[in-house]
């Protein structure tokens, strides 16, 4: 691939990053605003019964409510993770890879801004978690777990298939396959494809009369 069809795909890739990250970030935050803003802590509000419910509690744990009082390691982890997508970003010129990094890094910016800007302080901050579905989990989260849970099923999904980052990973070995089958066949002997021929029978001797 020539250098500028590589920038051009790494430029798309990247736009794709930032914008989904941006838009993820933008709607958990604003979404855990009015939910403080609308809501007492505690309370519960039954949009569909049990299928989904508006739960107001602040999480002091990972997502989920996962490992609550160790709120300064998820958000150093944080931190180290948002360092690393923004490192790492350059060398992604899939739109899938993109999609996939822009909602971890727009997950992860959401609840890391949680702890490190909300009570009871800086690096300790509760995440606002809301969502609740008791049919499917008994586990209460807000939209950046939902971003991140979903970056890393798509993030299962193309390793599997075997998609690179440059999103060309599995053509590239269609071709080299059947460039190699191509070689085998052009090295191998053809079969007959004619049926050999019965051999003549052996003629019988004569002797010649003597005089």
């Amino acid at each position: 691939m020539e250098p500028r069809a590589r920038t051009k795909k790494r430029s798309r890739a990247l736009i794709v990053l930032a914008l989904v990250a941006l838009g993820v970030y933008a709607l958990d935050q604003i979404s855990k605003y009015l939910v403080v803003a609308s809501m007492t802590e505690g309370s519960v509000i039954r949009v569909l019964n049990d299928v989904l419910q508006l739960h107001f509690v602040r999480n002091p744990g990972a997502a989920f409510s996962l490992a609550s009082g160790s709120t300064w390691i998820f958000s150093i982890i944080a931190a180290a993770v948002v360092v690393f997508i923004i490192w790492f970003a350059r060398r992604i010129r899939s739109l899938a890879w993109g999609l996939v990094f822009g909602l971890l890094l727009g997950g992860v910016l959401g609840n890391l801004t949680d702890r490190l800007l909300r009570e009871p302080g800086f690096g300790l901050g509760h995440v606002i978690d809301f969502i609740s579905t008791p049919w499917m989990l008994p586990a209460i989260y807000n939209v950046a777990d939902m971003a991140i849970v979903t970056s890393m099923a798509m993030f299962m999904i193309l390793t599997i298939r075997g998609i690179g980052l440059d999103g060309n990973k599995v053509v590239a070995e269609s071709k080299k396959t059947a460039s190699t089958l191509k070689q085998t066949d052009a090295v191998t002997p053809e079969t007959p494809t004619t049926a050999p021929t019965a051999a003549a029978p052996a003629e019988t001797p004569t002797t010649e009369p003597r005089p």
